[in-house]
């Protein structure tokens, strides 16, 4: 007889589909994101997914990883599997610049492209990138970066 484990998949939503917010456009993404995000916005970077349904309504806010004063690693492995896992059409990745400066990293325009493409196969949306800081956000859907 073999021995192996045995895994373990749920998703245990707490509130109804009319009770969750709609994600909008972007302004709406930065404030459902401030809502939601710990208090270590000007600490570390930080990297948080927001999963939404075909409706654009927040399944489920997760948090990815964190990371140093000026980095973070975006596992789009564990992004998809959260995606699939709350059976998610679409989602938003968030991370902030503790420095203030919103502009993005070549780093992060890669992964972004990484993730679109990745999530495209598995018919998940990127619907936007979001950097934030202590009073700012940048939008990559709104600068035609998705």
């Amino acid at each position: 007889m073999y021995q192996v484990s045995e895994i373990t998949v749920t998703y245990k939503p707490r509130f109804k589909v009319a009770e969750r917010p709609v994600i909008s456009n972007s302004h709406t993404t930065e404030k459902i994101l401030r809502a939601l995000w710990s208090d270590d916005l000007n600490l570390y970077e930080s990297v948080n997914v927001l999963l939404l349904n075909n409706a654009n309504r927040v399944l489920a806010f997760a948090k990815i990883s964190t990371g140093t004063i000026d980095s973070c690693i975006v596992d789009i492995y564990k992004i998809l599997q959260l995606a699939l896992t709350g059976h998610a059409n679409g989602i938003v990745l968030a991370h902030n610049h503790p420095s203030g400066n919103v502009k993005p990293s070549d780093a992060d325009l890669r992964i972004t492209r990484t993730l679109d493409e990745a999530a495209s196969i598995m018919k998940i949306r990127l619907l936007d990138h979001i950097i934030i800081s202590e009073d700012n956000y940048f939008s990559f859907k709104d600068e035609g970066l998705i």
